[in-house]
């Protein structure tokens, strides 16, 4: 009897352990400190929002983008929209002065370097795109294609408070699984 339980003991633990195992390559941890970019986007935030005339439209909608993902999907996700910052509203955006274009560029920097370390996960195959991750993506890059360049990096820029603590929540939540 005792040998028994023993086995089922060593059975259900190992079980466990593979399920934690096999969670964990699924997801990539962002090693960033997400607090200084919070921080730099706080400085510029009045500034950018400001700027904004589109106040009742949103590019970026945390309750019905972001807050729907499920955490299989957090790594594509992340990818797909730290690429869409990139490559659109970065460049998009056209800034004069000079301290709101320090802190963007910083901003900038820090989602190149979250791209990289991202990219090494979908090297390894650590990173998969289901299709609701891939529609979630669409929307945005939808709802940003409904207003013109100028008006739809700005919004974009003001919604960022927005991506930041989505990366910070889902980090946070990976770190500690």
């Amino acid at each position: 009897m005792k040998v028994q339980c023993a086995a089922l003991w060593l059975l259900a633990a190992a079980l466990i352990l593979s399920s934690v195992h096999t969670r964990g390559l699924r997801k990539c941890l962002i090693s960033m400190d997400t607090h200084h970019l919070e921080e730099s986007f706080q400085e510029i935030k009045r500034a950018i929002q400001a700027k904004d005339t589109f106040q009742n439209v949103t590019i970026l909608s945390a309750s019905e983008t972001l807050q729907s993902i499920k955490p299989s999907d957090v790594c594509c996700v992340t990818k797909n929209l730290l690429a869409f910052y990139v490559d659109r509203v970065f460049k998009d955006h056209r800034e004069l002065n000079p301290h709101i274009l320090r802190k963007i560029s910083s901003i900038a920097n820090s989602f190149l370097y979250m791209q990289k370390t991202l990219q090494r996960c979908q090297e390894q195959r650590r990173c998969h795109c289901r299709q609701e991750a891939t529609n979630a993506t669409r929307s945005v890059h939808e709802n940003y294609d409904q207003l013109e360049v100028h008006s739809a990096a700005v919004k974009s820029l003001g919604e960022l408070n927005v991506f930041l603590a989505w990366i910070a929540k889902n980090h946070q939540e990976i770190s500690a699984a």
